[in-house]
């Protein structure tokens, strides 16, 4: 996988997203391909995976198998 592939690709965050705690993430699609990262540090670099990968993540989240 080439993250170069995400590199112009539009990246949206959650409509969830608009409260005061600012832990909010971006994602962007290829055909291929899904990319997450941090909404207050872009710059810092995304991860990448595939679409089987990102669909196993959010089953993960929604079940709250991943809250701290």
């Amino acid at each position: 996988m080439k993250t170069t592939d995400l590199l112009s690709a539009h990246w949206r965050k959650s409509s969830h997203s608009g409260g005061a705690s600012g832990q909010c993430v971006e994602v962007a699609e290829t055909a291929a391909l899904i990319g997450v990262r941090d909404s207050k540090d872009p710059q810092a670099g995304h991860l990448t995976m595939d679409r089987a990968a990102f669909a196993d993540l959010l089953v993960q989240v929604k079940g709250g198998a991943l809250d701290l």
